[in-house]
């Protein structure tokens, strides 16, 4: 009598599974920000690890405020601020060069102040 064929993992025919890949999505810190005492001490803990980690990246703090304003609503801060939603964006992008009278209009449009110590 023939001996019956022995199954292995070659030889079986199981069904291929679908492979369940990751999903990612980009963070946004802008849809954690709900309070403006969260806006403010997300602004202060970036302007302290600003200081001791890159002092020389100027945009770090267009970047910050853009956060922020995206959280309260771009088109709001700019009623707010007299300038256009397409400059703001542009202005407090990674790549913006914000005056400072743009900072300090953007700042007071959503409720934070800066404020300045001895060193």
């Amino acid at each position: 009598m023939p001996r019956p064929k022995r199954i292995t993992a070659t030889t079986r025919k199981a069904p291929l599974r679908k492979s369940v890949g990751t999903k990612t999505v980009r963070y946004d810190v802008a849809t954690q920000l709900r309070t403006s005492k969260e806006m403010a001490a997300y602004l202060d803990a970036y302007l302290e690890a600003w200081l001791v980690e890159a002092p020389d990246d100027i945009s770090g703090i267009a970047r910050a405020l853009g956060d922020i304003a995206r959280a309260c609503g771009m088109s709001k801060v700019a009623r707010q601020t007299g300038l256009s939603r397409e400059s703001l964006y542009k202005a407090l992008s990674a790549d913006g060069n914000p005056s400072f009278a743009t900072v300090m209009k953007v700042a007071n449009a959503v409720g934070v102040r800066f404020h300045a110590s001895a060193a």
